[in-house]
């Protein structure tokens, strides 16, 4: 189910009979039609182990079901969204910055330590954004939340992508990560202070960069 930008911070879905999407909780602004809101709690597509996991993680941002048929505008916060389309990848996203996503993509969550070993670890420790991340798997579209407005990077073979970790928002496709350090790095060429990491990513995908180093 496609999202419709109505401007940067507002996106709207259209509802037919039998269809629904996964939302934040409160990102509700207007709709039009027959549809209802319910809160979640079968952890949404993939179910109760899903929801399980997303609790044992940290990553149970509430979510509500919509259903129904009509049109519903979403947005947060006054935060910048962007719409990421998937044609039967994995995204990988911090639960607190989906907005809403559609009800046929399958959700889970992902120890981010298994990506980039111990480095991966220390990346959730430093950066704040936890060791799991929550998964988007199948067709369909997800609207994620970022400050300032987001950028897409593809990552190629040979082409790897270096990435402030504050400033990352979501990446998506076949791709590895790891936290390396670079004294001076942030000091330079960064915006942050103290020691300078950065963001490694590898592989064949794309990255999600926001403009600004500040968390939701």
């Amino acid at each position: 189910m496609p999202f419709r930008e109505i401007n940067s911070k507002m996106v709207e879905a259209t509802l037919a009979p039998g269809q629904k999407l996964f939302s934040q909780r409160g990102a509700m602004l207007a709709y039009r039609g027959e549809v209802s809101f319910t809160p979640n709690i079968q952890g949404g597509q993939g179910g109760v182990a899903s929801m399980i996991g997303r609790r044992v993680a940290g990553e149970a941002t509430p979510l509500m079901t919509v259903e129904g048929a009509g049109t519903v505008m979403f947005g947060h916060g006054g935060h910048h969204i962007q719409v990421i389309n998937l044609s039967g990848d994995t995204l990988y996203v911090e639960a607190d910055r989906l907005l809403a996503f559609d009800g046929t993509l399958q959700q889970g969550t992902m120890f981010m330590g298994s990506q980039g070993g111990v480095m991966g670890m220390v990346r959730g420790q430093v950066t704040g954004q936890g060791l799991f991340t929550t998964t988007l798997k199948g067709h369909g579209a997800v609207a994620v939340m970022a400050h300032g407005g987001v950028i897409e990077l593809p990552i190629t073979p040979g082409r790897d992508v270096h990435v402030d970790p504050q400033a990352y928002v979501a990446h998506h496709g076949d791709v590895r990560n790891k936290l390396s350090t670079a004294v001076g790095w942030r000091d330079m060429v960064g915006r942050g202070s103290g020691e300078a990491f950065q963001l490694e990513l590898s592989g064949s995908g794309a990255v999600y960069v926001q403009a600004s180093e500040e968390k939701l």
